[in-house]
């Protein structure tokens, strides 16, 4: 199944669609809490939970101190936007 297009709203996208997204991004969903996911690069780490209205994403020790960054995306934002400020990184 083709994922809508990247210009469209996160809210507009299935749930199957969204955790297939997910997963072709890197991240890896907690069999245990299936709203959970987590992703891990070389250079950061972050745990993803896709909450009622949003998708909070919380940098795992991410600043210069250590503390971990969290962001809150709203899924009226697109796949593209979202893709962009997530996978950068803190």
């Amino acid at each position: 199944m083709a994922l809508p297009t990247a210009e469209t709203p996160l809210y507009n996208h299935p749930l199957p669609d969204i955790e297939q997204w997910l997963r072709d991004q890197g991240c890896q969903q907690d069999p245990e809490e299936p709203h959970c996911w987590h992703m891990q690069t070389a250079a950061w780490q972050a745990d993803l939970t896709l909450d009622i209205d949003s998708l909070v994403v919380r940098y795992i020790k991410a600043d210069s101190t250590g503390q971990n960054i969290q962001r809150v995306f709203k899924y009226s934002l697109s796949r593209q936007d979202l893709e962009e400020a997530i996978f950068a990184g803190p």
